[in-house]
């Protein structure tokens, strides 16, 4: 069983590595379905590509979809408003339902359609193959060599905006880098994985600690959990992959949420506990 789950796994790993920590900057900015957004505009992308004859998958079918991303990218990048009466999140939403209703719309002149909708969906993690795995892994190393040499405006951007110049800009950036990301990872996790993923490791890390590190340490190891429990369960119980593994981090976030008023209970009566898991101290404010 071992050869056929290792693949998927370090899939899954790949993926969860990336997107815990753009998780981090997402759920500090408050705009929790950026990702839904994005994923779906991808989505709507590749759904375009085939509907002009390209095959799934393919370099065509990728263009068309980070193309739409990046559209995207500027459309979040320039409706961020601070003191604005209408929220970011409110045009994130608008986004997500009409790329939704429209690969719908589309997909509906296509005889696979159906198919293609449940694979945006699900995705087809349980059939990856290691020069799949290979091929992601390849292109998320430059968006993380990019985050790393300009840690501080990325930083900056998400917790001190009002300290940062050229916002917009780095905004941009941003999105752009986070859309390559999603892009690379719908086709194979599927939208609601991906949301998984991004999301509710970086909620499970915030209830222990703000320290970003502190914080990006305990989304992977929560995060890394769930994924192996919930794909070695799909295969011993022959269950499908993408919504079981979405199940599987919605129940990590049960127990993360219901072991923490017994963390603190324990750290009050003296009794010594991770300091990960009980990090006061605010996230210390980036230099810029």
């Amino acid at each position: 069983m071992l050869d056929l789950i290792l693949a998927p796994t370090v899939c899954a790993l790949v993926i969860l590595f990336t997107h815990a920590y753009f998780g981090l900057h997402i759920i500090k900015r408050g705009i929790i379905f950026v990702d839904l957004a994005l994923a779906q505009i991808a989505a709507l992308g590749s759904t375009v590509a085939v509907m002009t004859g390209a095959e799934p998958a393919t370099p065509t079918a990728f263009l068309f979809a980070y193309a739409f991303t990046l559209l995207g990218a500027v459309i979040f990048s320039f409706t961020r408003m601070e003191g604005s009466p209408v929220p970011q999140e409110s045009i994130i939403g608008i986004t997500f339902v009409v790329a939704s209703a429209t690969v719908i719309l589309l997909s509906s002149f296509s005889a696979r359609g159906a198919e293609h909708i449940q694979e945006t969906l699900t995705g087809t993690l349980i059939w990856v193959t290691w020069p799949v795995v290979l091929k992601i892994a390849g292109a998320y190393v430059p968006v993380a060599l990019f985050h790393y040499i300009f840690r501080r405006p990325m930083l900056a951007i998400s917790f001190t905006p009002e300290r940062q110049r050229n916002l917009r800009l780095w905004d941009f950036l941003f999105y752009a880098t986070f859309g390559f990301a999603i892009t690379m990872s719908v086709p194979v996790a599927g939208v609601l994985m991906v949301f998984s993923v991004l999301v509710i490791p970086a909620v499970v890390a915030f209830l222990y600690t703000t320290r970003f590190l502190s914080a990006l340490v305990a989304a992977w190891a929560s995060g890394t959990l769930a994924i192996i429990a919930g794909i070695t369960v799909s295969f011993l119980y022959d269950v499908t992959t993408g919504p079981l593994l979405v199940c599987a981090f919605g129940l990590l976030l049960i127990l993360a949420a219901g072991l923490r008023p017994l963390i603190w209970r324990r750290r009050a009566e003296g009794i010594e506990v991770p300091k990960i898991l009980t990090d006061e101290k605010q996230m210390p404010s980036p230099v810029v």
